[in-house]
């Protein structure tokens, strides 16, 4: 843990302190359906001319139950758009190495991965996806399911900052302004960026490389064959990386994913790829403060997910630093930490940070291999998944996550003085208290449930490649991902065997699925009923949402409902592995 890893974390928090404020200020123009920006004389001609399209009134609002049908309509139209894609990729153009359409069960779970701000891969992305099915079926999910949470985030403030209303807003005018006026803005600014530092961005075929050292290798039947050629890969990879970090998506365009050289070439572009995840998330809680009117709220919800973050990072960090005992035992020294699955260029510091900013954010890229790292330091990033991924969480789902959080921590500190919880003047009731229950308890029973499945399963336990409670961990790992629509893995677990086996695919598009919508309607339908009652002024007996005691009380929330819903499953899998790894047993 050396200073210049303290001085690089000082210098994340500061920078991502010191943005929070202009991306909220914006994201209140570009979330306000007359708000004005810089980017109107280019942009407002377009989003007319879209509106008309597709015949939509831009002034004519929605209640909660038109705007969640409009959002599970698209989405649906999304999946047998992408599915349709994949599975005619033989047939379509812009596929230089021509690649074959993938399997029905393949096809299936990408689909619904991209269309869920997944971006879960059974497959390796430079082996698999032609640059058609890249850049049209997979691409325009990363921007219109990252557009679509910020949509859900900002529907669920306006039934908090409204009163005596019945709309929220619409669906269709928040999916086109963010698409237009946010992501494609930045992210054009971003890829330009990437492309400086050395990240590809063509349509060549691929380039074939004479290798320095041939390698003799057995294949079936005892046969050798000599490797002497190295497939390089080519086609529009800064383009897909900027929107899979900035929307929160994390796919890789390699199957290395962001430790590829092509996707991540240099410690400035891994600083800048880990600063966008978090950048849009970090907006939207002052844009949460700036709509309440309470901007000490919004602060307040932004430093509970810092002191998290920023608890969860010291403890991967330091597990990782310490290394594996295994190791030592061999005759690593422990100062070295554990190396292993982690780039060189990157290091131990720069491959946790990124483990856990990319959990926390609901991203799923990463930068070293997961299913390397030791019980603890594996732990956290799978812990950060289970809290509901509202450590500023994905775009606009963070926020909603986490405003789960605050409803419910509310109406704890209701219960210990006697009164009738109240948030931001408005009363919050058994209603309100159910629904925010019910999204969390979807995710718990996804989760768990398909977990048990899979563990004791045939199916399931053939996908592992390792054993005892590191198995374990891989199956939890994998559903904890899909249904927090995270998209990461412990990359030891083959969710898309050679066999054709397709329980893990569908299995884990059905945990995305869940994850994603069933958490949505009872989130909107808590909107719907905020939106419907009156502010009432603030009295000395009114609960404040802002400040110390709130940010305890609510830290306390998010680490209680996790820690009581997988605690259990947590001892099972890396708490054990932890002990039995110190005591020199291998899996």
């Amino acid at each position: 843990m050396h200073p210049n890893d303290w001085l690089q974390l000082a210098l994340f928090l500061g920078i991502l302190a010191a943005l929070t404020k202009p991306i909220g200020i914006y994201l209140c123009k570009v979330l306000d359906a007359d708000g004005k920006t810089w980017l109107d004389p280019i942009l407002r001609p377009l989003e007319r001319l879209t509106y008309k399209l597709m015949g939509v009134d831009p002034r004519r609002e929605q209640d909660w139950k038109a705007y969640t049908f409009s959002i599970l309509l698209f989405s649906a139209v999304g999946v047998f758009f992408t599915y349709a894609i994949l599975r005619l990729q033989h047939l379509l153009p812009l596929n230089p190495q021509q690649l074959p359409a993938l399997s029905p069960a393949l096809a299936f779970n990408t689909a619904v991965s991209f269309t869920t701000n997944t971006n879960w891969q059974s497959y390796g992305g430079e082996s698999t996806m032609s640059y058609f099915s890249q850049m049209v079926g997979l691409t325009f999910h990363n921007f219109v399911s990252a557009a679509t949470g910020i949509g859900i985030a900002a529907a669920l403030v306006r039934g908090i900052a409204r009163q005596t209303a019945s709309t929220i807003g619409n669906f269709w005018v928040d999916l086109v302004r963010s698409t237009y006026y946010l992501l494609l803005p930045i992210c054009t600014a971003l890829a330009i960026f990437l492309v400086s530092q050395g990240i590809v961005q063509n349509f060549k075929s691929y380039d074939a490389a004479q290798v320095l050292e041939p390698q003799v290798v057995q294949v079936e039947d005892g046969k050798t064959v000599t490797i002497d050629t190295q497939t390089i890969v080519q086609g529009p990879v800064a383009s897909q990386v900027a929107i899979k970090m900035l929307g929160t998506n994390g796919g890789g365009y390699a199957n290395a994913n962001a430790a590829h050289p092509f996707e991540n070439p240099t410690p400035l572009s891994n600083f800048v790829q880990m600063l966008s995840i978090f950048a849009i998330g970090s907006g939207l809680t002052w844009y949460l403060g700036k709509s309440t009117g309470n901007q000490g709220h919004g602060w307040s919800v932004w430093s509970a997910m810092m002191i998290l973050f920023v608890a969860g990072t010291l403890a991967c960090w330091w597990a990782e630093s310490h290394g594996n005992p295994i190791h030592q035992a061999l005759g690593v020294s422990a100062a070295d930490g554990n190396f292993e699955g982690k780039e060189v260029r990157f290091g131990i510091f720069n491959s946790s940070l990124f483990a856990v900013i990319t959990t926390a954010a609901s991203c799923g890229a990463v930068n070293a291999m997961h299913d390397s790292f030791t019980a603890i330091g594996g732990l956290i990033p799978l812990f950060m998944m289970e809290l509901g991924e509202v450590v500023i969480g994905g775009v606009g789902a963070g926020l909603y996550g986490m405003l789960v959080f605050v409803v419910l921590a509310v109406f704890i500190a209701g219960l210990m003085v006697g009164r009738t919880p109240e948030y931001l003047g408005k009363k919050i009731n058994a209603f309100e208290v159910k629904m925010a229950m019910l999204s969390l308890l979807v995710l718990t029973l996804t989760i768990l449930g398909f977990t048990a499945w899979a563990t004791v399963s045939a199916w399931g336990q053939a996908g592992l490649n390792n054993a005892g409670p590191h198995g374990f961990s891989e199956i939890l790992y994998a559903y904890s991902s899909a249904t927090a629509n995270n998209g990461s893995a412990f990359a030891g677990l083959t969710a898309n065997p050679a066999n054709g086996d397709p329980h893990y695919n569908v299995t884990l598009g059905f945990a995305m699925l869940i994850g994603r919508f069933l958490m949505i309607v009872p989130i909107m339908a808590m909107a719907g009923a905020l939106v419907k009652k009156k502010i009432a002024p603030p009295s000395p007996g009114t609960f404040p949402v802002s400040g110390t005691t709130f940010t305890v009380l609510l830290i306390g929330t998010v680490l209680l409902i996790g820690a009581l819903n997988f605690l259990p499953a947590l001892a099972l899998g890396p708490i054990v592995e932890h002990f039995l790894t110190q005591a020199g047993q291998l899996f």
